[in-house]
């Protein structure tokens, strides 16, 4: 998906005539990877894209931990979203978010019955 999300930018950018940049997406998008370092830095060594069980491992609580469950995907869900923002590429924002919402919405509830076993 990741490699449609990049070509769907490109034509769509380019079908639009190159749209100026849209600097306040651009500041969200920004402040998106700062939160993404958060996430990876309050999980550590543990961040990883595979879902697997770590015996004995207890689940982190700390950084953005303390207040979301998942916030690795919200940020995710987020960059998607506003990445395509930047650019004025309305099409591309709304159908890969929603694309990308439900494969996040699959993956978390495999994740939670990992975490159930």
């Amino acid at each position: 998906m990741h490699t449609l999300f990049i070509i769907s930018l490109i034509a769509e950018y380019f079908l639009r005539g190159g749209p100026p940049i849209n600097f306040l997406f651009l500041g969200i998008f920004i402040v998106l990877l700062l939160f993404k370092f958060w996430v990876i830095s309050s999980l550590g060594k543990y961040w990883n894209t595979r879902i697997y069980r770590v015996p004995n491992f207890q689940p982190v609580n700390t950084g953005p931990f303390k207040w979301l469950k998942h916030p690795n995907y919200m940020e995710v869900v987020c960059e998607i979203a506003v990445i395509p923002l930047v650019f004025h590429l309305y099409y591309t924002a709304i159908i890969f978010t929603v694309l990308n919402a439900a494969m996040l919405y699959v993956r978390i509830g495999v994740e939670n019955k990992v975490w159930r076993e």
